[in-house]
Order: structure tokens, then sequence, then C-alpha cells
């Protein structure tokens, strides 16, 4: 027998958070050319996406069981969690990644987790003042999502340790010829990059595909949600 929840049949609600992020994929990350690995990633099946329903906040058991599972598919470079009924702001959903991140960190010797994790939001203004005040921008997924890298692909990239974040942006990989008087991060590059893409395609049309995703995706559940409670629906 089927789950049902608030908004549905649960394998529904999964297809249609599955496609709105596919949108976010394909016509944000590919379609501003913010990554040109991203789309290579994808067609080679190195990247996998898991919709999680009814998660619990301080104990995220299904998303820890999902980690675990990830540590030995070694195809597996990149994953994505994402939570479509999980209703919180994007502070609140940091401090559950970070809740999630502690957890499975406790799992495994210092240094040897094999995942990082960065979370994803559809709540942030363009802020093209720094380029790091602009990441939470470009993260705007549909909804609260979390990108899982495993971290000797983030070592391939930066081609080998090197200081810097414990998270890796999936969305914006690309990097610019920078000049070499001091040595840059590779975080710094990321982030340079991505501010001069947003500067030169306009802020206005990345906010509109933003929107439109949004706005399919709000759509597609009170559709679903319509569907749940109309007479009777079992």
């Amino acid at each position: 027998m089927t789950d049902t929840g608030p908004m549905g049949d649960d394998n529904e609600l999964r297809r249609e958070a599955l496609r709105v992020y596919r949108r976010y994929m394909v016509e944000v990350v590919e379609g501003f050319k913010l990554c040109p690995w991203a789309a290579t990633a994808r067609r080679d099946g190195h990247v996998v996406e898991h919709v999680i329903l009814a998660e619990n906040q301080a104990n995220p058991q299904e998303s820890l069981a999902l980690l675990a599972s990830l540590a030995t598919a070694y195809e597996t470079e990149i994953a994505l969690f994402i939570y479509p009924d999980l209703e919180l702001d994007r502070l609140a959903f940091e401090r559950f990644v970070r809740t999630l991140r502690e957890l499975d960190a406790a799992r495994y010797p210092v240094g040897e987790i094999p995942f990082a994790t960065a979370a994803f939001h559809p709540s942030a203004r363009a802020d093209v003042s720094e380029p790091e005040r602009l990441i939470p921008f470009l993260r705007r997924t549909p909804d609260p999502t979390i990108q899982v890298v495993r971290r000797t692909a983030l070592d391939r990239v930066r081609g080998g340790a090197e200081e810097g974040t414990s998270f890796f942006d999936l969305a914006s990989l690309g990097t610019v010829p920078l000049p070499q008087r001091e040595p840059v991060s590779l975080r710094q590059r990321i982030a340079q990059a991505n501010l001069e893409t947003v500067l030169e395609r306009g802020v206005d049309a990345l906010e509109a595909v933003f929107e439109d995703i949004r706005k399919d995706r709000d759509r597609s559940y009170e559709r679903l949600l319509r569907a749940r409670t109309r007479p009777g629906a079992v």
C-alpha cells in the first residue's frame, strides 16, 4: 500500500520534487553555464538524487542511513538530498545540515569522513557586493536540498589538499584566470567566476528562472494537496 502524507501520494510527491529540482539543475546550473562539469557528471551516472519525506530534524535517521549506504557506492560522487516537506527557513535549514554533518562525522575517525555537505535553500536574495555573498542566491533550489560530495572527488578538482571550505559548490565549479601575485584558493576562484557570470547575464534573468521554477513547484504541490483533501480521497 502506498504511503500518503499531507500532500497526497508520496510517490507522486517524490516525482514532482525530482522534476522541479531537475529544472533547477538544467535551467540554472547548466543553462547559465555555471558549471561545465555538472552536465558531464550527470550524464556519466555519477550523480544520484534522493527525496526524503518526514525527516526528523533532531535525529535525521533516513538521511544518515543514506549517507552510510553511499559511502561504499564509489561510482556516486555527488548526491542530492531533497526535502519537499521540511518547512524550515534558510538559517534553520543550515542548522539542520550542520546537525546531520556532525552526526555523520561522529561515525568516522578524525579526517576520514567520506563526504562534504552543503545547504541549498529557495530563500536568498542576490547580493553582488562581494563574490562570497552571492553563493546563497545561486543555491536557490526549489526545495531545501543538501548537496553531498565525495571528498576524493573534491581532492581531484582541487589538485590535492587545500585550505578552504568544508563544502563544494556544484553550481559553481567554473574558474576564471586570475593574477597569481598571491595564492588564490579554489573557493575564491569559484566565487569570483560566479559573480562575473551573474553580472554578465544579469541578476534579473537568473531571478526570472528561479521564480518560474518556484511557481511551478508551488502549483504542483498545491494540486497534490487538493487531490489529498477533496471529498472521497483516501
